[in-house]
């Protein structure tokens, strides 16, 4: 057997949140390329059959899924409704973001706890119940974080600490649920990307260039990654290849946080 097939994941199903754009529909392409069928979640329509149509000219299967999951009741029934195409395999919680700029002590406890909800109990409610059909099954099966170098540093020259917040309180609840699902063949690994020029960071780089040009300063490499590199590390750990890996945080981030 080559070593190429232990990255094959034919016959598998993803299910990934915030999956039409940016870093998710990267890593659903690279994961399609690698056999599996995928369903998507996000909100925007055009974003999402776009990249359904790019699967399925890989010749696979996609499913797509309009919906808020920053809202847990909405969360809930992406879940159920994944659920019920058939079994999944593979969960990336990947939905999330900064999106505001309020230093903390303006902070509104109403949106505090609205971006907590797509920052974090996104990723528990979708863990929760695809991880808990994975047990039933007894079968395997793979969960991927999300997680940000914020999860390890705080931004520079930005407010809106509920991202550091969610982002380390995701890292911590992938090592223990790798803890406690390890057992069932399930693994549970976390990604911590750096800076990547999605449409999130080109809004931020309009915004407050300051910002960005600052970020980038910083980073070893000298420049920030392309979301086509973050597919073959999500399909490594989708896949056999990572067998024996599970509670890791994996830093992709061309250097940054190196000093």
């Amino acid at each position: 057997m080559s070593i190429f097939d232990r990255f094959r994941v034919t016959g598998k199903r993803l299910f990934i949140t915030g999956g039409s754009r940016g870093l998710g529909r990267e890593m659903a392409l690279a994961i399609a390329d690698g056999g599996a069928d995928v369903v998507l979640v996000g909100r925007d329509q055009p974003s999402l059959e776009k990249t359904a149509g790019d699967i399925r000219r890989l010749g696979r299967q996609a499913s797509i899924i309009q919906t808020d999951v920053g809202i847990p009741g909405e969360c809930e029934k992406a879940c159920q409704a994944a659920l019920a195409l058939g079994p999944i395999d593979i969960l990336i919680n990947n939905v999330g973001g900064r999106r505001e700029n309020i230093p903390t002590e303006d902070m509104p406890l109403e949106k505090w706890r609205a971006l907590m909800d797509l920052n974090l109990t996104s990723a528990f409610l979708c863990t929760k119940l695809i991880g808990k059909a994975m047990i039933q099954r007894g079968e395997g099966g793979r969960v991927i974080n999300i997680c940000s170098i914020n999860s390890l540093v705080a931004g520079r020259g930005i407010n809106g600490r509920h991202y550091e917040t969610a982002k380390g309180a995701l890292m911590q609840f992938t090592r223990a649920t790798a803890v406690d699902w390890a057992p069932h063949k399930i693994t549970v690994n976390a990604i911590l990307p750096g800076g990547f020029m999605t449409e999130p960071n080109q809004r931020w780089s309009k915004l407050h260039p300051e910002v960005i040009a600052t970020f980038k300063a910083q980073i070893p490499q000298g420049d920030f990654g392309q979301p086509e590199d973050l597919g073959p590390l999500a399909l490594y750990l989708a896949s056999d290849a990572s067998r024996y890996m599970t509670g890791a945080a994996l830093v992709i981030d061309g250097g940054y946080t190196l000093w």
